[in-house]
This record gives C-alpha cells, sequence and structure tokens, in this order.
C-alpha cells in the first residue's frame, strides 16, 4: 500500500474532529462535577490528538514536497553528463566525461541519475518516459519514431 499525502490530511482532519467532539462532550458536565478529574484527562486526551494531526498534517506535506521533488529527477538507472550523455568513464572513485573532462567524486554512471526531468518522451506504442538532457541525447540515437517533447515549453511542467 502507498500513502498518500490526501490519506495523512484525511486522517489530521479526522483527529482535529475527534477533538473537537471530545471538548464539546466535556463542556457539557457541568463545572465541579465528581468526573472532572476523568473530564481533565479527556480534554488533555483532546490536546494530544490535536498536537497529532498537525503532525500529520505536516508529514501530509512533507511527504507532497518529496513525491513532487522526486517526480522531477530524471531516475534512470544510470547517470550520464548532463552536457553530452554516455560519455562517462570511472576510476579511482572518479567518474569523468570524455567529452568535457567534467569529473564527480563518485561513480556517477553506478547510480540513478539526480538530473532534472526536461523532456517527455513518448515511444511508438506510446509509451511516456521522462529523461533529462543528458538521456535524451542517447534515447534520441536509438529511438526510431519516438517523439520528444521539451517540458519548459508544454509550461513549468518540468
Amino acid at each position: 500500500m502507498t500513502v498518500t499525502p490526501a490519506q495523512l490530511r484525511d486522517l489530521a482532519r479526522r483527529a482535529q474532529d475527534l477533538a473537537a467532539e471530545v471538548r464539546s462532550l466535556c463542556d457539557t458536565e457541568p463545572a465541579g462535577s465528581p468526573e472532572g478529574d476523568q473530564l481533565r484527562a479527556a480534554r488533555h486526551a483532546a490536546d494530544w490528538l490535536d498536537r497529532g494531526g498537525e503532525d500529520l498534517q505536516r508529514a501530509a506535506g512533507d511527504l507532497a514536497r518529496l513525491r513532487a521533488q522526486r517526480e522531477q529527477v530524471c531516475g534512470m538507472p544510470w547517470g550520464v553528463c548532463p552536457e553530452h550523455g554516455n560519455t562517462l568513464s570511472y576510476r579511482a572513485n572518479i567518474t569523468e566525461c570524455r567529452v568535457c573532462h567534467r569529473t564527480w567524486p563518485q561513480d556517477r554512471a553506478g547510480r540513478p541519475c539526480a538530473e532534472l526531468v526536461r523532456w517527455k518522451v513518448t515511444d511508438q506504442a506510446g509509451t511516456v518516459t521522462r529523461m533529462c538532457d543528458g538521456h535524451v541525447l542517447g534515447a534520441r540515437a536509438v529511438l526510431r519514431g519516438a517523439t520528444f517533447t521539451r517540458l519548459d515549453a508544454e509550461g513549468a511542467q518540468a
């Protein structure tokens, strides 16, 4: 099961509604009643429900931001030079582009790509893949009949 921000927001709303209901019930009891200690504990529990609701709201926002950020990252299973594509070599814990000689201090090609998505690539079968500039260079060379749409041109879809 995948947890969604909407589910967390719904739980937050329910926790806050429950807290309000507890307070409403407690407020119907006259002041100085023999149940005062128990009702004080119930009001305290309502405070905890409110705090839990606030925490759930924050978690929903954090999850939404994380997912939006993850959707903006290329995520192809290997890294490339952002300017030249599949031109990397790796040795002695340094990755280097064989064209521009830019270097990275790890095995960039051996890790998922973390460059920003800039393209929507639709192959002949209609499969859509979102890619960075570097990966599009390789895709253009091998995908016959595919369409390449720059996401900036579609209006902030990247």
